[in-house]
């Protein structure tokens, strides 16, 4: 039996069409072992910011949980719908969206099969199968922006799809941990690259095809698509370590996430 080579690391250009092409392929083939790896953290229905296990309840990013009741909002990357959940159960209307069909599948697993009380669509997020407007909230949980090529046409969807006045809040991995080794270890505290090397990282098959990618862009650029987009910065938030949390996610851990933050979470309004 023949057993799949180890991919190759690389530093390389990829483009939109190569990076959604890796992305859905590397979620429909990995799901089952995030879910179970990461799924006791994650929960049936919590919604999680990052790692760090910053969660919705007692951050209120989104606004006071009170007032979610009855508000649209869309979920992009919303692999489980961990978040979708918490958000049904005080009263919102999520949409959750993800590009991998097997991640979705696993929103069906937690319902025991059946369907959750909110829609799941499969959708590229740099094409939102929405009208204008539709949307009074719109959030993210480490989905999508990591992985897309051009972050400005996401942003722009998002905008898109919001109405006037709406909240957009995201996380992605804090773009200062770039430039250090994604080791939860001491390894992992010693710089190893520039922090402004935005070559996308690549792992690659033997043929050279992009399996996985992910895009780096530095705080700034971040800020400047967001504005780019349309979208008003009302926060950035990085969360600390917290105490109770033990756990090591890749290169997330107690020792590194007492000195660098692992996560960015960034909370804006469309115009």
């Amino acid at each position: 039996m023949n057993q799949e080579s180890e991919p190759e690391v690389a530093r390389r250009d990829a483009d939109g069409t190569e990076s959604s092409r890796a992305s859905r392929g590397w979620w429909d083939r990995n799901a089952d072992d995030y879910q179970r790896e990461h799924g006791g953290f994650l929960g049936d229905d919590r919604f999680v910011w990052g790692p760090e296990g910053l969660d919705e309840e007692r951050a209120g990013l989104l606004g006071p949980a009170e007032g979610l009741a009855g508000r649209s909002v869309l979920e992009v990357g919303a692999g489980a719908a961990q978040c979708s959940r918490w958000l049904a159960a005080r009263g919102a209307r999520p949409v959750a969206l993800d590009i991998s069909h097997r991640q979705l599948q696993h929103a069906l697993r937690i319902g025991g099969g059946s369907s959750p009380a909110f829609p799941l669509v499969q959708a590229d997020a740099g094409a939102l199968p929405f009208a204008d407007g539709s949307f009074d909230l719109a959030c993210s949980a480490y989905g999508a922006l990591p992985f897309v090529a051009d972050p400005v046409r996401v942003l722009r969807e998002v905008h898109r799809v919001l109405r006037p006045g709406g909240r957009w809040v995201f996380s992605v991995t804090h773009p200062i941990r770039w430039a250090f080794p994604d080791e939860p270890g001491p390894e992992g505290l010693t710089v190893a690259a520039s922090y402004f090397d935005r070559t996308p990282y690549v792992e690659q098959d033997e043929r050279g095809r992009a399996v996985y990618v992910e895009h780096h862009r530095t705080l700034g650029d971040r800020v400047r698509d967001l504005v780019a987009a349309g979208f008003r910065l009302v926060d950035l938030v990085e969360p600390e370590w917290p105490g109770w949390n033990r756990q090591e996610w890749g290169g997330w851990s107690p020792l590194r996430g007492r000195l660098i933050p692992g996560t960015a979470i960034f909370v804006c309004e469309r115009d």
